[in-house]
């Protein structure tokens, strides 16, 4: 039994005292408020509301390496990226490896694997499936439901798999992008409780007189947090912040704690932006994750200040896991698990018949997982490179890893590269390969440095070559998360250095075929809209 003293900051009640909890166990046994020397502050831990943990390239022991120096005790970690390549036992690995460190991974299990029925995966999580998983004591809800056109429609399989976690009393995640009116009524009255997905304060604020929880994302790809954060000031109850998606050098730079950070800079309530970052997803997803309350979990952090948060120590279950940005437990090694079947490809696979006048051309947007499209004249693209660096319209394809088929080619602007050609396997949700450049035999051999690692991301130009292999999935490394971190932060400046101006090209690289968000997208099978969830031509 021990005791922790200083200004306890009781979030659940808006107060802060001074005074002391003592522990026994890994629980608080009391907490007292008397006189303290001590100046530092005591508060509860952080809680990242919904993330991939893939999507940090790191498994789950290696982000909890990260994330503890930044006050993060607890994630709600969606593992449908592993999923989609190795279904099932791609989920028991991400909660075997979380249980080898003291961080809280809460997993849910994926809904929506495949995503849909118009892209290639390499597993399929079925209603069976879910049962089986809802009822292992580590998934604590549905994972986001993607398929939202199947929920407005009442498709049978999709209300099955939600009917399922409604018995089991799980809550369930949402994912709506652009829903309004009608549809996100229709859309929340499934009983669908949350979405991660706004990027307009209207939208969100549609979303919330219906009842929604709203996350408010800030990743390394999609950055709504500037756009969402004025609903502190009215709704800190049905708020929750989230990344979603993190890769590892923004990681090792700050987590939740960064937007804490920002809320308290736009001088919001600390108790709604810590109620937010806290108390609401333990409250939300029942997270067995303390709040300084008597007989919670002794999860907290201390900190020199809080406003801003400055955070020294982060303690779990009663033991000390980091101090002054250090992780206090070691590293774990597991055994790397892949699914990845193609081969080397031929330059001829990369060749585009021009049968049009223009050509439908996809437009990335910096920050932002949605899309919009363009027609531009054939002409452009109708050359030896068969891509235009001047008009920034480049060729992007996809290539199959499950299956050698012949990869699915199409064209994308606002990349930007002015030579050589960029690739990953981190290409949600079905995680084929992806890649851009300005020319089929960069192209070709970019995507060829994936098949000969199993995965990973690379990129070719000015003479030189570059890989960070990721042989667990194709997603994640076994490697030391700052190292990891390191060589991301290489590649990454290496991909602008061949001239994209993305604040992160690799990571908008991944969302290119995310076929449920709007608006064009390109799968392994084709060229897709997905507001019309329909394929559509190259060509007119």
């Amino acid at each position: 039994m021990h005791k922790i003293e200083g200004k306890i900051v009781d979030v659940v009640n808006r107060r802060i005292f001074e005074g002391s909890i003592s522990i026994e166990s890994g629980k608080i046994t009391e907490v007292n408020e008397h006189p303290v020397s001590d100046a530092r502050f005591i508060l509860p831990g952080l809680v990242d509301a919904h993330i991939h943990i893939e999507s940090s390239m790191l498994v789950p022991s290696e982000f909890a390496k990260l994330a503890v120096v930044h006050g993060t005790i607890a994630t709600v970690s969606d593992p449908h990226e592993i999923a989609n390549v190795l279904g099932v036992a791609g989920v028991e690995f991400m909660i075997q490896d979380g249980q080898q460190v003291p961080l809280k991974f809460n997993f849910g299990a994926p809904s929506c694997v495949p995503a849909t029925p118009f892209e290639t995966a390499g597993a399929e999580i079925n209603a069976d499936d879910i049962v089986y998983l809802l009822k292992k004591p580590e998934i604590k809800y549905l994972a986001e439901m993607m398929n939202w056109p199947g929920v407005l429609n009442r498709d049978p399989l999709v209300m099955t798999k939600i009917n399922i976690a409604k018995e089991l009393g799980k809550p369930i995640d949402g994912h709506a992008p652009g829903l309004k009116g009608y549809n996100a009524k229709n859309y929340i009255d499934a009983d669908i409780s949350t979405d991660h997905e706004c990027f307009t304060i209207e939208e969100a604020l549609d979303k919330l007189k219906y009842g929604m929880k709203i996350l408010i994302r800030e990743g390394s790809a999609a950055k709504n947090f500037e756009a969402l954060i004025p609903l502190m000031k009215d709704h800190a109850a049905q708020l929750m912040f989230c990344s979603d998606d993190k890769h590892p050098d923004n990681l090792i730079e700050g987590h939740i704690n960064q937007l804490v950070n920002r809320a308290l800079a736009y001088d919001h309530d600390l108790f709604d932006v810590l109620t937010a970052a806290s108390v609401n997803p333990v409250k939300h997803y029942n997270l067995e994750m303390g709040l300084l309350q008597p007989g919670d979990a002794a999860d907290f952090l201390v900190a020199d200040s809080i406003e801003p948060l400055s955070i020294v120590e982060t303690w779990i279950d009663g033991e000390k896991v980091a101090e002054n940005g250090k992780a206090l437990f070691d590293a774990v090694s597991p055994e790397p698990i892949n699914a990845f079947k193609a081969t080397a490809k031929n330059l001829e696979e990369f060749k585009l018949d021009v049968t049009g006048a223009e050509v439908r051309v996809i437009e990335a947007l910096d920050g932002q997982l949605v899309t919009t499209e363009k027609w531009v004249d054939s002409a452009l693209i109708n050359n030896p490179t068969q891509s235009s660096t001047e008009a920034d319209v480049l060729k992007f394809v996809v290539v199959n890893r499950y299956q050698d088929v012949t990869p699915a080619l199409a064209y994308i602007a606002n990349f930007g590269l002015k030579e050589g050609a960029i690739a990953s396997s981190v290409g949600h949700d079905s995680h084929n390969i992806l890649a851009v450049g300005v020319d089929d035999e960069s192209i070709q051999r970019v995507v060829n440095l994936l098949v000969e690692n199993q995965g990973g991301v690379a990129a070719v130009g000015k003479g030189k070559e570059m890989v960070l292999p990721l042989p667990v999935a194709g997603l994640m490394s076994l490697e030391d998360g700052v190292k990891v971190g390191k060589k991301y932060e290489a590649i990454d400046a290496y991909a602008k250095e061949l001239g994209s101006p993305l604040t992160s090209p690799f990571m908008s690289l991944s969302f290119m075929a995310l076929l449920v968000i709007p608006s064009l997208k390109l799968s392994d099978k084709g060229l897709f809209n997905g507001d019309q969830f329909e394929f559509v031509s190259l060509f007119r």
